[in-house]
């Protein structure tokens, strides 16, 4: 018994302590959310609650003792500075950024004094969002998804599932920060491994239909997605053009394998999104960002499209599928 009113202590403590603060403050604080993709559409819904989950986990109820203020471009670029500058005005208490390192310059060029939680940034350090992982500086704090482990072991998965690969595509965004070290990372993996790399490069919508035609004439036997909110926004025309080649095909996040891809392994969105959660509780209970250090991913996901597969006329070794964290049927 004593156990058990020990734990209900316990959590009455993690719920009260923002009603807490919230009662010393005066005020019911403000969280505003900017999102550059597709996160206020139905495929994104998993990532809002599991935002809404990780602020639960603290004691943060929207509509209870605390407020958000949800802004997303929907994929347009051009929004993102106009929303960011709504959330300055609107003076929100901190701005938690879910569209990766793009985003987050924009909303560090709207603000340098309003905390700013960043969710899907990609080598924060290198493209200069922050000083380091362990003492960031500044008004940025968060997560990163940053392994470059992870790179060579999507070509390693690729090669599980069609071991007779020899040339394999990669298709990526070359104006997203950070995605040249996954290109680099890549290379790497395919030298020890003897697979011969087609770079294909897209900046833009209309760089997809080229980078169609130059994959297409080169005709390689697989074919590499790097995720970013470009390529995740075109997912169903990269997935168009795998299947028409019948290319077996990998990439980052499981909307790639929701969309008919092969093959998915990466960082957990939704794990990183609950995550920051803790970020906002420290912030909201008077931590610095410049004193919170970065985070790196701790959780990946493998995703299996066995319908995929099976149009393919692959065999997906057993090896994978007991590994995976979800199998598409």
């Amino acid at each position: 018994m004593r156990l058990i009113g020990l734990a209900v202590i316990f959590a009455l403590s993690l719920t009260l302590a923002p009603l807490a603060a919230q009662a010393q403050s005066g005020k019911t604080p403000r969280i505003g959310y900017l999102g550059s993709g597709r996160s206020g559409t139905p495929d994104g819904q998993h990532v809002v609650d599991a935002f809404l989950q990780g602020l639960r986990e603290h004691g943060w109820i929207e509509g209870q003792n605390i407020a958000i203020e949800w802004r997303h471009a929907r994929g347009v670029d051009a929004k993102v500075p106009q929303l960011a500058a709504q959330l300055v005005g609107l003076g929100v208490d901190v701005i938690v950024v879910g569209g990766g390192n793009p985003a987050v310059r924009v909303a560090m060029g709207a603000t340098s004094t309003i905390p700013i939680v960043m969710i899907v940034s990609v080598d924060p350090v290198g493209t200069g969002l922050i000083a380091s992982l362990a003492r960031p500086g500044g008004n940025v704090t968060g997560l990163s998804i940053l392994a470059p482990e992870a790179a060579g072991k999507r070509l390693e998965l690729l090669r599980e599932v069609a071991p007779r690969a020899s040339r394999v595509a990669v298709l990526w965004n070359a104006a997203h920060p950070g995605k040249r070290l996954e290109l680099e990372e890549t290379r790497r993996a395919a030298g020890t491994v003897g697979v011969k790399l087609q770079s294909v490069e897209v900046r833009r919508p209309g760089d997809f239909d080229r980078a169609f035609s130059e994959m297409a004439r080169a005709r390689p036997e697989a074919l590499i997605a790097f995720s970013d909110i470009l390529v995740l926004t075109h997912r169903h025309r990269i997935v168009e053009f795998a299947a028409r080649h019948r290319l077996p095909m990998i990439s980052e996040t499981r909307e790639v394998a929701e969309a008919g891809g092969l093959l998915t392994y990466g960082a957990s969105l939704p794990a990183l999104v609950r995550r920051a959660g803790y970020y906002v509780d420290k912030i909201l209970k008077g931590a610095k960002p410049a004193d919170l250090p970065v985070e790196q991913p701790t959780k990946f996901e493998l995703v299996v499209n066995l319908t995929t597969a099976k149009t393919l006329r692959l065999t997906i070794p057993h090896s994978i599928l007991v590994r995976a964290d979800e199998i598409i049927q």
